[in-house]
């Protein structure tokens, strides 16, 4: 990559992000997602037989010690139907709803597309499941490959892949089509190596963090942490979904 290149490329995305308001979308996510993520969880945790607090800590990359704090924000409960379960339920579809479509507006800005005035609620019910699934994948899969030798590196090959692949599918499957796959390789790459450069910094810092946290403020004190790996997961997004066109706008102009 020439000089003039990089400066072209640095340029315009720069210029892309102040177009998208960055840092407001990225906070903005961040909340979409803890409104809608941590009830999921917290019924997850009360219905499902497994412990969601493992999949946390290994997606964030925690130790021993960070991980039993975060084990106490979702202790098993017995599953039952109330009017806090049904509250739960609704903040669950409509943070949802909410996130899956700031995320296709903030494509449809990235990629110069027409904004849609209604919404396509089978598209995203169906783009959550996936979702679902390919975050249930990538647990089953990092959990295997850690019991072996150099697994920590083959997990980061795994979430890699996964979330380069899952970002490219669900750009062209949000946007309807509109945008070409080849188009939109780029940006799903970039999301991949911002993913990437987010699982190494967490496990360098949330562990710590948690540990502050819950010494200043008892268990409830993971959640701001969790809260920072959202608006961290927000702002990969954005940066994956920015760093595509600045790239291929760079690589035209010179």
């Amino acid at each position: 990559m020439t000089r003039s290149r990089v400066a072209l490329f640095v340029r315009a995305f720069v210029r892309r992000l102040g177009a998208i308001d960055f840092v407001s979308e990225a906070m903005l996510f961040g909340a979409g997602l803890l409104i809608s993520v941590v009830p999921f969880l917290i019924l997850l945790s009360a219905f499902a037989s497994e412990r969601v607090d493992d999949d946390i800590a290994l997606h964030i990359g925690l130790d021993h010690q960070a991980a039993n704090i975060v084990t106490h924000l979702f202790k098993n409960a017995s599953p039952t139907v109330s009017a806090a379960t049904v509250t739960s339920l609704l903040f669950v579809v409509a943070g949802t709803i909410a996130v899956v479509s700031s995320l296709l507006e903030i494509y449809e800005k990235v990629f110069d597309q027409p904004h849609r005035g209604r919404r396509d609620y089978l598209r995203i019910a169906a783009w959550t499941v996936v979702m679902c699934a390919a975050v249930a994948l990538a647990s089953v899969v990092g959990r295997a490959v850690l019991g072996v030798a150099e697994g920590v590196v083959l997990v980061e090959v795994v979430m890699f892949a996964t979330v380069t692949l899952f970002v490219w599918w669900t750009m062209h499957f949000l946007l309807g089509g509109r945008v070409a796959w080849r188009t939109l390789w780029p940006s799903a790459l970039a999301t991949g190596i911002c993913a990437a450069g987010l699982s190494v910094f967490s496990k360098l810092y949330f562990s710590s963090s948690i540990i502050s946290d819950d010494k200043s403020y008892g268990p409830i004190g993971a959640v701001f942490s969790i809260m920072t790996w959202l608006i961290a997961i927000g702002a990969v997004l954005l940066l994956g979904a920015v760093a595509g066109p600045a790239w291929q706008e760079a690589r035209a102009n010179t």
